[in-house]
């Protein structure tokens, strides 16, 4: 697993939203997701009808940029890495209360175990610019 510096991991904490990328059949699919970052590793939340949930199912790899555009100030990280999907168990309710804190989105429309999962993207390479 790939470690992130302090500054990384300062702006990884401050923002919220991303974008992932995943493919299926050589088509590329990207959208915008909500995300936290905790150890190391980003979780997002999706559901189990998304292009991006069934992409994964059958190409766990994904990429994930988090970025602030400003002109000539900007910054980011680029994540590349394999997903784990979580539906059950004690780290998906652990992920679902930092969401839940998190989200207001999450607050006003709970889900349970196994009525939609987190996509778990442990880094295998990134890169960032524009950071402390």
């Amino acid at each position: 697993m790939i470690k992130f510096n302090q500054s990384e991991k300062e702006f990884l904490e401050s923002l919220e939203e991303a974008r992932i990328a995943t493919s299926h059949a050589d088509i590329p699919h990207v959208k915008p997701v909500s995300f936290i970052y905790c150890n190391d590793i980003i979780f997002i939340a999706t559901d189990y009808h998304t292009r991006t949930f069934k992409n994964i199912k059958i190409n766990p790899k994904a990429s994930i940029t988090i970025d602030v555009y400003e002109p000539g100030k900007h910054k980011a990280v680029c994540i590349q890495g394999k997903v784990e999907i979580l539906e059950k168990g004690q780290e998906f309710l652990d992920i679902y209360k930092m969401f839940e804190k998190k989200f207001a989105w999450v607050r006003n429309e709970p889900w349970k175990e196994n009525e939609a999962p987190f996509l778990k993207i442990i880094a295998t390479s990134k890169t960032s610019w524009g950071l402390k």
